[in-house]
């Protein structure tokens, strides 16, 4: 599988001099399977973006998988050109809720007078799907689990060819515990990211910046490099980057994290916009 990044930013979109080396548009990675199909993570304003480069040589189906819907996950859906192409086929997958279908929580926002399009009016066909523990798309499998955030959140696996990539870009799993003195099984998200090739995971907060942010839904350096030696994971890739955060200030926390790493330190990335991961029987390449 091959996935690039076209948005790595959280809460906020920000664009401007001080965020181009890493991007300014939110959370979305494009994941190409080897057989054929094409997979969204998240639909940020970075899909935006992704939707004009794939109208070059448009899909006839494309699977949107959302992790939750707060809107700097959802903002992009009502920019992404293929959906008002006709003939063209999206699937939304999204944690369930006991309340409302994801079809009517996603309508609360593709409607007047958040937005002038109605999700009813819009060309393509789309089908909604709660989020499956386990699921086949293509040559690859699929794996969605709850994790810590607020609101219903989940976080997703993608195995294919005896690799997995792993996305939990808003995660709190230390909220309230040790990771080192938690069980595997007791550890949020620990099923999705174990042993994975590749793990993307919130990495919002510097050390000092985490206490008065706790509860909030996101990770520290600390908790996210703690996060990856708990569930064994091959590269980390550090994500869902401060709103506040200039680029320079993301390498020093690139700088920290790697200090904190046990081994090599070129599998400490930080999610660039352009980055791309590929993942197949030779291993993992990354380049940006």
């Amino acid at each position: 599988m091959r996935a690039c990044v076209w948005g790595c930013r959280g809460s906020l979109a920000t664009p401007g001099a001080d965020t181009v080396r890493y991007g300014g548009n939110t959370s979305c990675v494009a994941v190409q399977l080897e057989s054929g199909e094409f997979l969204v993570l998240d639909a940020g304003t970075g899909m935006r973006p992704l939707g004009v480069e794939l109208m070059r040589d448009l899909p006839a189906e494309i699977h949107v998988l959302l992790t939750h819907l707060h809107l700097d996950h959802l903002q992009g859906l009502g920019f992404f050109r293929p959906l008002f192409e006709a003939g063209t086929t999206v699937h939304v997958w999204g944690p369930p809720s006991p309340v409302q279908s994801l079809a009517e929580r996603i309508a609360r926002y593709l409607s007047p007078p958040l937005f002038p399009v109605r999700l009813g009016d819009i060309p393509a066909t789309v089908v909604f799907h709660d989020a499956p523990h386990d699921v086949t798309i293509g040559s690859a499998t699929l794996r969605a689990s709850s994790v810590a955030h607020q609101g219903p959140t989940v976080g997703y696996r993608i195995e294919e060819s005896g690799r997995a990539l792993a996305y939990l870009p808003d995660h709190e799993p230390s909220l309230g515990v040790r990771l080192d003195d938690q069980p595997p099984s007791w550890i949020s998200g620990h099923d999705l990211a174990q042993g994975a090739d590749v793990l993307f995971h919130d990495a919002q907060y510097g050390d000092d910046e985490y206490p008065t942010h706790v509860g909030w839904g996101h990770s520290s350096v600390d908790h996210v490099i703690g996060f990856a030696r708990k569930t064994a994971v091959g590269t980390l890739v550090l994500f869902h980057h401060d709103p506040y955060h200039t680029d320079e200030q993301l390498e020093v926390l690139l700088t920290d994290a790697r200090r904190r790493w046990d081994g090599d330190v070129d599998r400490v990335r930080l999610a660039r916009e352009g980055m791309v991961v590929d993942l197949d029987a030779t291993g993992v390449r990354i380049s940006a």
